[in-house]
């Protein structure tokens, strides 16, 4: 038997809405047994979480039409050391936004070209108040991405 596949979530949260979307991203990837899933707020995440992971889920607010400070901390840390050895993970991004979350998407983007990363689905970008709706979306994606990655298509 072939050991799990390791999922990690790697966010930022200041006024609370993308630590709520996180945790539904982690609650819906736990509906997927056979992956291992780690989450951790951008600060505690290092270069070691991520040469374990198999498959990268990037969650932050929108700050003046950009990531949080943090997660770009995260790549600021982790770039140098991981450079040419996650080339092709799979990573997908979740945003809350008071605006439109472009921004944000369009230069984590950039630096997981820079990664050689490969994403595997389009950026979910909730705007203004969290809904029911935007959880169960956030779930489904932490649980489309741990199933992708138990099942090898990612």
């Amino acid at each position: 038997m072939s050991a799990k596949k390791r999922l990690l979530i790697v966010y930022h949260t200041q006024s609370g809405n993308t630590g709520r979307l996180a945790d539904a991203v982690l609650a819906g990837a736990r509906r997927a047994a056979e992956t291992e899933t780690t989450m951790l707020r951008a600060f505690d995440a290092g270069t070691d979480d991520l040469l374990a992971c198999d498959g990268l889920l990037l969650g932050t607010p929108e700050n003046f039409g950009y990531m949080s400070g943090a997660l770009k901390d995260f790549f600021d840390r982790t770039y140098y050391p991981c450079e040419g050895k996650t080339t092709g993970l799979p990573f997908a991004v979740f945003v809350s936004a008071g605006n439109d979350g472009t921004g944000a998407v369009r230069e984590i983007g950039r630096i997981a070209n820079g990664y050689g990363w490969r994403a595997i689905n389009e950026p979910l970008i909730v705007r203004k108040e969290i809904t029911a709706a935007d959880l169960e979306n956030a779930a489904d994606l932490g649980e489309a991405m741990a199933n992708g990655l138990s099942m090898g298509i990612f």
